[in-house]
């Protein structure tokens, strides 16, 4: 049942993460890229985000299928731990991240279920990484990953390799990339060789 919940997470990349894409209404739109991105700028400029909404097409190939699944929806971040994925096609289906619980829905209301994450160890640590960046945590963030940032302001990609083996046997790494405070994709790559990739759009209404 944990590789279960996990895989679904994995399906909702970061994915909530791309959260993190929506400009505070505060931030200045930087003129020029005059230094490296530090990872320090890029969680302060994150952690800025208190709501943001935001779509996304994911593409998730999978070694067994000639072509990739592809999954649509709407992701919404409310801070400092409230996330939320509705995924519209193919099929709808919610997972609903608030403080310590995590609630999954597919089809109607007879099949949802309703998780603590204090009782799952496993599932806490990775929603933890994805909580703690939408957050702009880094000491939290990296708890559980080794974190790496590359590149600079205009064009980043930040890398999380899981720490904790439990993570490790599921995903062995995610590639966020992004311009500024805007995420791009985000790339899932699991332990087994298969891979999502999620592209994001600003939902401005």
């Amino acid at each position: 049942m944990i590789r279960t919940v996990i895989s679904r997470l994995i399906v909702w990349p970061l994915m909530l993460c791309v959260s993190l894409g929506i400009t505070p209404a505060s931030a200045a739109e930087p003129e020029q890229d005059v230094a490296p991105w530090s990872l320090t700028e890029l969680m302060h400029i994150l952690a800025q985000v208190t709501k943001s909404k935001a779509t996304f097409v994911e593409h998730k190939h999978l070694s067994m299928l000639t072509t990739p699944l592809e999954f649509s929806g709407t992701l919404e971040y409310t801070a400092p731990g409230r996330l939320e994925k509705y995924t519209l096609l193919p099929k709808p289906e919610s997972l609903i991240l608030d403080q310590d619980k995590l609630v999954v829905q597919t089809g109607d209301a007879a099949e949802k279920r309703t998780l603590s994450l204090q009782d799952y160890p496993s599932v806490w640590a990775f929603i933890e990484s994805i909580r703690s960046t939408l957050a702009g945590d880094v000491e939290t963030l990296k708890r559980f990953y080794h974190v790496a940032l590359k590149g600079q302001a205009k064009q980043w990609q930040l890398i999380l390799q899981p720490a904790d083996s439990k993570i490790k046997s599921l995903v062995s790494e995610i590639l966020i990339n992004g311009s500024f405070e805007q995420i791009n994709t985000i790339e899932i790559r699991e332990s087994g060789g298969d891979y999502s990739v999620m592209s994001i759009s600003r939902d401005d209404s």
